[in-house]
């Protein structure tokens, strides 16, 4: 009994000291938020736009605590700022209403010019595989394509936001497991009945009775992560299409998305333009004097 209870003992302090140790490893902003990335979100993140200007502030801090904490890799392409910010932002916009998340479970997202297979090769028959969190040997990283990234924002009436749905799995993962139920933020009484719901708008998939993309229902896991992208995406129109799904993704991830008006804006940055972080200051006096 005692050498089986040994190696457990040792097990046991080993993940302890792990967790311990990537929780002092994180790191958090300690400079201002660069003005170039500023207008890097007004211009590509709706979600963004959408906030005031308090909650922009925490948007911008989780952006910048992301980016520290995540390294972020091209794999045969070319990525820029832009890109890295698109990946900030899809980490950042489901966990929004939780200031104390960390994703402890992710150390790399691995970034593709385009689609790729299970075994991230992309120039075989079957790369159709948009984005991917990885498992085994790919624990601890994340797969997308850049061009899913990119076409994830600049489409903001379609539903779709493969990085969203991504990072919609990698929470559901955070407790052990991928099943659709993220017990992190669901108390357990609502588990069973969330489930049951799950089942339900999976059936009207099946009998072409939704507007949910057809990819929700091959499982409980993708009808989360599709519904995730669908609820931060429109959230109006499945507030109003589906008001018992809505409202229990609200409960899940705090937001009320329904009320937030998403729209893209074009920045003029020029010296005596109001300043994009809404100040009310012309640049130059503001975030210009510190470009």
């Amino acid at each position: 009994m005692e050498y089986i209870l040994i190696p457990v003992v040792i097990l046991i302090f080993i993940l302890a000291f792990r967790a311990v140790w990537k929780k002092k490893k994180w790191q958090l902003p300690d400079t201002p938020f660069p003005p170039k990335w500023r207008k890097i979100l007004i211009e590509n993140i709706a979600f963004y736009n959408s906030l005031n200007a308090e909650e922009k502030k925490h948007f911008e801090y989780e952006v910048q605590e992301f980016l520290l904490n995540c390294k972020i890799t091209p794999i045969d392409t070319d990525i820029d700022l832009s890109d890295k910010l698109l990946v900030a932002a899809s980490a950042v916009i489901p966990i929004f209403s939780f200031p104390e998340w960390k994703y402890y479970n992710l150390q790399e997202v691995l970034i593709y010019e385009g689609n790729f297979d299970d075994k991230h090769q992309t120039d075989s028959k079957g790369n159709n595989i948009m984005g991917m969190v990885g498992y085994g040997y790919m624990e601890g990283k994340m797969s997308l394509s850049k061009t899913a990234l990119r076409k994830g924002f600049s489409t903001i009436s379609d539903k779709q936001n493969t990085a969203i749905h991504e990072f919609v799995h990698l929470i559901d993962k955070m407790d052990g497991g991928v099943d659709g139920i993220p017990e992190l933020l669901l108390d357990k009484q609502y588990a069973i009945p969330w489930m049951d719901l799950i089942y339900k708008k999976m059936d009207e998939i099946w009998d072409n009775e939704s507007d949910i993309r057809p990819y929700g229902g091959s499982s409980p896991t993708e009808f989360f992560a599709v519904a995730g992208e669908y609820f931060f995406e429109r959230g109006e129109i499945m507030e109003n299409k589906h008001p018992e799904l809505y409202k229990m993704m609200e409960m899940i991830f705090r937001q009320d998305t329904s009320k937030r008006k998403l729209q893209l804006k074009k920045v003029d940055v020029g010296r005596n333009a109001p300043c994009p972080c809404g100040s009310g200051e012309k640049y130059k006096r503001c975030c210009g004097g510190n470009a």
